[in-house]
């Protein structure tokens, strides 16, 4: 069978969250984060999603765009999800080819993708000349058994939650400076501030409640995003401290005050997607708790050029 991709269409929300969830149970998505994404992200993203169906069924979905967060040039994203009872038969080359044909046309030279580590899309992946880059890991938390420690806040930093902000650039500013030298492929540090309120202070997911700042003297010197599916899953968006704040215990501090908040308030599990190298924060994890229950590898090649 040929598979022809189309665009996402609004009524797709539904069956697209469904087979990310089947391809991967270690991440956490809506409908409604998908219809969002579909819909509100950053301009320079170019943000697009397409759909490969078969008998009105959708089987596989790629989602495209430029990396607008990186000082390079010319980096794009194509990552290709097809469902697991049908990959082999033609779909996963379809939205392979139309989201690279769609990253040139926006004059990407180079396109990454994100690919389970798992044999089957590895293999894919490297038949069509993808080259690999570095791997994540996926970790899991069982919120109503786990051990969290009670740990002092330091003299001179109060610990408050994004929904204190009367102005959300403060956690901007912080989330630029944290993420400076944080471990991955591609440097992700350079979203403008209107770019940053939209893709991540205004997504639809995003618990402000639950994320946890460490503040001092009015700047936030570490934080902790918390993510949730908004009834049974909460997901760690990004921890992370300033580097004149670090060797603190802050990241800590704020990581067990979300964690023991999205335990009140009845959330049963956390996740969590660590950089293999980033052993700081993977062992923080670890001592938290979290178990490893997955992982990914991010592959790259030249589509332009």
């Amino acid at each position: 069978m040929i598979f022809v991709p189309r665009p996402f269409r609004p009524a797709d929300a539904p069956a697209v969250a469904a087979l990310l969830r089947a391809a991967n149970p270690h991440v956490l998505v809506s409908p409604e984060l998908i219809a969002w994404q579909a819909t509100a992200n950053p301009p320079a993203e170019r943000y697009a999603l397409l759909v490969a169906e078969s008998t009105g069924e959708v089987v596989g979905v790629a989602r495209t765009g430029l990396l607008h967060e990186s000082a390079e040039p010319g980096l794009g994203f194509a990552d290709v999800t097809v469902h697991p009872g049908r990959r082999g038969g033609g779909v996963g080359s379809a939205l392979l080819a139309a989201a690279e044909e769609r990253l040139v046309g926006l004059g990407a030279r180079t396109a990454y993708a994100k690919v389970a580590d798992d044999p089957s899309p590895l293999g894919f992946a490297e038949r069509r000349g993808y080259r690999r880059g570095r791997r994540a890991l996926f970790l899991r938390l069982e919120l109503a058994t786990a051990a969290l420690p009670d740990l002092p806040v330091p003299p001179g930093v109060i610990l408050a939650s994004a929904a204190d902000l009367a102005d959300p650039r403060p956690l901007y500013e912080a989330d630029l400076d944290a993420a400076r030298d944080e471990p991955g492929d591609v440097g992700m540090d350079e979203i403008s501030y209107p770019d940053w309120l939209a893709a991540y202070w205004d997504r639809p997911d995003l618990d402000r409640a639950l994320t946890r700042l460490a503040m001092v003297d009015d700047a936030v010197a570490a934080f902790s995003l918390a993510l949730t599916d908004g009834r049974r899953g909460y997901r760690s968006g990004m921890t992370g401290t300033r580097p004149a704040h670090r060797r603190g215990g802050l990241a800590g501090l704020v990581k067990v005050a979300a964690l023991r908040g999205a335990r009140r308030a009845g959330f049963r599990y956390a996740l969590t997607t660590n950089d293999a190298g980033n052993d700081a924060m993977l062992t923080l994890n670890h001592r938290l708790g979290y178990r490893t229950v997955g992982g990914e590898w991010r592959y790259l090649r030249n589509v332009c050029g």
